[in-house]
């Protein structure tokens, strides 16, 4: 499958700014849609989320308090008041603004011919009502005001996220999802219209947020192919129905289905090529081989039996891996090559990164062997591989590697590497960005935190070069979308082992093992059940 059919390029996975967002609704403007049934149609569609079991019974006992905007994102939260109102919630309004656009100055009057009251003074913050925030929306560039902060930091203080953001809280910037001022509201859950606005998933915007959701607004398709062919969009679990899994021929023999060397571990951080090699195992590949050291070398048999032992490698008097003593002959007769994860940050002789260069197959720089590489001319030996690469930076080693573009966006920062370095790049966070050199870029929108622990990074980099030495055999090719997809399921089985065993089971070994168990269903309605190197029956 091709890597821009994965995802598709609908409303439910684009991310757009604020700016593409206005532009699109602009559109449908000149085309000879009414402002006004648009905003009728929005704040409809998230009436009726409100009218669903999870938010209507609080709802019904507390009633409704609805923050007004001067723009049309109070008109927004003024057709919801109305229909709230029209539905037996006790709703109340508060507008601090003395001018207001004329459509939403429409609205108000019928919410007050209504019998809908108006706060003439700031609300209580510990105003047991649910706090409907339709102040500012995606519209926001400066900051709120000192007075608008302290009455949401107080919101927060007194009834911690009870309060629901129209397209965004206010105060954060739906772009970069920082805040514009001191501080933002604080929701529980934020409603975004049309499309998800990039700046709402990043990290930064978590504490923010909340619960992130979409309103479907019906946009045509037609509209949305106005926007960049790259455009990036966000992953959920359910996009692993239909992703390009990797597929060898169902005759393919165990070298046929990926062949894959990990070189992980030292004598500082022996678990750490263990849970590589485990993650590398649940990918399927048909061929698993390991450079590991010697203290680890010694028990692989008897944790890892179907790990070959390619290479036992001697540690540095600083416990770090000496990989001088890689002999080049084992990178010979493999699809990708894994390197990194707690091998230990020393500076290595230039013979191996030649050896390294020249390699033909995938090759995944994780951990230590990014940092190991930032001590050198990154960027021109990367341009210099033989073959394709992968990276799979936190922002630590990003910052190392790319030191003039860690000041960046995620999304902007992760698509500038990818070009820079000819490498597909994965820079990991609470909501890891994946970009490609051609300018693809993707973005995971849920994940859990609870699965952010020490050797999740390891188990990833291993399970990503067990898929790439499947689709290296498969001859596939290791575009962006494969990395993508790797993180996605990584992420995705940390979520399951949650829900299912608890959050003190999301472990590096219950997320591997969720890995290797999970269902694959590509667009031809094959299903593959891949566990521990072995087809399931």
């Amino acid at each position: 499958m091709a890597s821009s059919c994965w995802p598709p390029r609908d409303a439910e996975h684009l991310l757009v700014s604020g700016q593409q967002m206005a532009g699109l609704e602009q559109v449908l403007f000149e085309n000879g849609l009414p402002v006004e049934a648009l905003m009728e149609k929005a704040a409809l569609a998230i009436s009726r989320r409100l009218q669903d079991p999870d938010l209507w019974p609080e709802l019904q006992a507390r009633g409704a308090l609805v923050l007004v905007g001067p723009g049309h994102n109070g008109g927004d939260g003024l057709v919801i008041a109305r229909e709230l109102q029209l539905a037996g919630i006790p709703v109340r309004l508060w507008s601090p603004f003395e001018r207001r656009k004329p459509l939403t100055e429409n609205h108000l009057r019928q919410a007050l011919w209504l019998g809908i009251p108006q706060l003439g003074s700031p609300p209580d913050p510990s105003d047991p009502a649910l706090w409907i925030d339709a102040l500012f929306g995606i519209g926001q560039s400066r900051p709120p005001g000192e007075a608008l902060e302290s009455l949401l930091a107080q919101r927060q203080r007194h009834q911690p996220q009870r309060l629901i953001a129209i397209d965004g809280p206010t105060g954060l910037c739906a772009d970069r999802g920082l805040p514009l001022g001191q501080t933002a509201a604080t929701a529980g859950r934020t409603l975004s219209i049309g499309l998800i606005k990039q700046g709402l998933i990043q990290d930064s915007a978590l504490a923010w947020t909340g619960a992130l959701e979409r309103i479907d607004l019906g946009l045509p398709a037609g509209l949305l192919e106005q926007l960049p062919a790259q455009q990036p969009r966000g992953l959920s679990p359910s996009d692993l129905d239909g992703a390009p899994w990797p597929t060898p021929a169902a005759a393919a023999s165990k070298y046929q289905r990926g062949r894959l060397l990990v070189v992980a571990g030292s004598d500082a951080y022996r678990g750490a090529a263990l849970l590589a090699l485990l993650g590398a195992s649940a990918s399927g590949l048909g061929s698993l081989r390991a450079a590991v050291p010697e203290a680890v070398a010694d028990q692989l048999w008897s944790q890892l039996p179907h790990a070959v032992l390619s290479a036992r490698l001697p540690s540095r008097g600083d416990g770090s891996l000496d990989l001088s003593a890689l002999a080049p002959s084992a990178l010979e007769r493999l699809d990708a090559l894994v390197i990194g994860p707690g091998i230990g940050n020393t500076a290595d002789d230039a013979a191996i990164w030649e050896t390294l260069q020249a390699f033909p197959g995938l090759l995944v720089l994780d951990a230590d062997g990014l940092n190991r590489l930032a001590q050198r001319a990154a960027l021109p030996w990367l341009r210099g591989r033989s073959g394709p690469s992968w990276l799979t930076p936190h922002p630590g080693e990003f910052q190392r590697l790319f030191p003039d573009l860690a000041g960046l966006p995620p999304l902007e920062a992760c698509a500038a590497a990818a070009q820079q370095s000819g490498c597909s790049v994965l820079l990991k966070g609470a909501r890891s960005v994946i970009a490609d050199p051609s300018g693809e870029r993707w973005q995971l929108r849920s994940a859990s935190d609870h699965a952010a622990r020490a050797g999740l990074g390891d188990v990833l980099a291993g399970y990503a070069g067990g898929l790439g030495a499947l689709a290296q055999a498969s001859g596939a090719g290791c575009s962006g979308s494969l990395l993508a997809l790797a993180a996605l399921a990584h992420a995705s089985a940390g979520l399951q082992v949650s829900t299912l065993h608890g959050i003190g089971a999301a472990t590096p070994h219950q997320i591997a093992e969720m890995l290797a168990a999970m269902e694959r269903k590509t667009t031809s309605g094959i299903v593959n059940r891949i566990c521990s190197g072995q087809l399931c029956t």
